[in-house]
């Protein structure tokens, strides 16, 4: 976890709300203000921390795609049923994510499977915010 967070410039975030009482909101603010550039997934689009959001996985990674940008952490803020639908996008991306990051309280045995012998790492049940701090602050 230590190397992934120190080698990422760029955490997608799907689930990213709008409002800032939500906490993908307040993860997502907190990694920006760590230098990480965000960019968010969220179907209404819009403009979420200063950044436009993509309505979807698929739009983010084809847009990063054509500007030569690699998203290294794609953060998810969804509920553990979804994980597995997820992670079928997920592998059908050309360039997928090095890691796919489960926030905590989520997690989903079907999900770890699906990405378990590919070269894309899974965390799940873990705060990104909380482990950023208690390795590096």
């Amino acid at each position: 976890m230590r190397e992934i967070l120190k080698e990422s410039k760029v955490i997608a975030v799907l689930g990213l709300s709008p409002e800032e009482s939500k906490p993908s909101h307040k993860v997502a603010k907190f990694l920006q203000n760590q230098g990480y550039e965000i960019l968010p997934i969220y179907p209404k689009g819009g403009d979420i921390l200063e950044v436009k959001a993509f309505a979807s996985l698929k739009e983010a990674f084809e847009a990063q795609d054509k500007a030569g940008v690699r998203i290294d952490i794609l953060n998810v803020f969804r509920k553990s049923e979804m994980l597995p639908e997820i992670m079928r996008e997920v592998l059908e991306l050309q360039n997928p994510p090095l890691c796919v990051w489960v926030q905590l309280g989520l997690q989903n045995a079907q999900a770890r499977k699906m990405l378990e012998n590919t070269k894309i790492m899974y965390i799940e049940n873990l705060c990104i915010k909380l482990e950023y701090e208690r390795l590096f602050v």
